[in-house]
């Protein structure tokens, strides 16, 4: 049997049409399932980084909070200019539309394109909210 299979593999000298064809079908096949997957998980992960900034400029308000008993001023605050974080309405920055005493909202947009709200409104609770629900990281309740 051992001897059949050596003189079988001698006596071939390459791979057929057919075989080639079904190789590069599988392939395709595969890519096609793969290349969505990889897409979606691209998406998520630029969203986590938006939602990430979000929360870490939260932080640097709370902390300039903590010093001027106000978030009015925290625009311009060296907790929120030190913090590294790129204040901004562009991709992957963070806009913080409104800031008043007790109360702030700041907007982190992807660069997938979903923005990311963190609201703070007096002593209520702080609510996130994200642009496209159902797509990336942005769940289907919306809330994050």
């Amino acid at each position: 049997m051992l001897r059949k299979l050596t003189e079988r593999a001698h006596s071939e000298r390459g791979f057929t049409l057919i075989e080639l064809l079904v190789v590069i079908l599988i392939i395709g096949i595969l890519a096609a399932i793969a290349l969505p997957a990889f897409l979606g998980q691209r998406q998520k992960g630029q969203d986590s980084s938006a939602k990430s900034n979000a929360r870490n400029m939260v932080s640097a308000l709370e902390s300039c909070y903590a010093n001027d008993s106000s978030y009015g001023n925290c625009a311009s605050s060296q907790d929120v200019v030190a913090s590294g974080i790129e204040v901004g309405t562009g991709s992957n920055q963070v806009n913080l539309s409104t800031l008043a005493t007790g109360s702030y909202q700041i907007v982190a947009k992807s660069a997938s394109g979903n923005s990311f709200t963190i609201t703070k409104s007096g002593s209520g609770p702080v609510e996130r909210r994200c642009s496209s629900t159902g797509s990336g990281g942005c769940p289907s309740s919306g809330n994050w």
